[in-house]
């Protein structure tokens, strides 16, 4: 404690001890009762603590003391530093995480749409292709069907012919067809 301390705790002891007896006085009571004593013994102590050095152990032990509080303070605010840039990384990778899972769905979408038009082509493709299969072989059933009509119409054409020269011809007539046909062959073979 240095001299200016010690001399404005003196002085406020001693202004303590002068304002008492007015104060006392005030109350109707003596100047010199127990509450007076103790207060002049309460200063001397005060006094011998200061002249002892003990103020010295005091304002050690205080400083000590704001110097510990200091230190807690300078750790708490070394922490709230780490603190704010572990939150700040934190939100940087959060950011960072938000943007890329954006563009992992704008390219999922990309391949969707590919991907879909991919497959409609294909699929119009492949509509397009049995289309045309199908085209073919109704195209080749009706050839065929075709083909069984005009067979069936011969067919029905020279069994009806049969029928009416087997039914309108008789021997004599029969001979001179084949007699014609037989010349016919002859000369469209020659």
């Amino acid at each position: 404690m240095t001299r200016t301390t010690f001399f404005r705790t003196g002085v406020a002891l001693g202004a303590a001890i002068a304002l008492a007896p007015a104060a006392l006085a005030a109350e109707g009571e003596s100047f010199f009762d127990s509450r007076f004593w103790g207060l002049v013994g309460l200063a001397i102590f005060i006094g011998l603590v200061g002249y002892a050095g003990g103020w010295r152990l005091i304002v050690k032990a205080l400083d000590d003391r704001a110097e510990g509080i200091r230190r807690e303070l300078d750790e708490a605010r070394r922490l709230r530093e780490e603190a704010q840039a572990l939150r700040d990384s934190f939100r940087a990778r959060e950011e960072e995480a938000r943007r890329e899972a954006d563009q992992i769905v704008a390219q999922a979408k990309r391949d969707a749409d590919a991907l879909m038009a991919e497959t409609r082509a294909s699929m119009a493709d492949t509509i397009a292709r049995r289309t045309r299969a199908a085209e073919d072989r109704i195209a080749r059933a009706e050839a065929q069907a075709a083909a069984d009509v005009r067979a069936a119409a011969a067919e029905a054409a020279v069994a009806a012919a049969e029928r009416l020269l087997v039914d309108n011809l008789d021997a004599k007539r029969h001979k001179a067809l084949i007699d014609t046909a037989g010349k016919d062959m002859g000369q469209r073979l020659a």
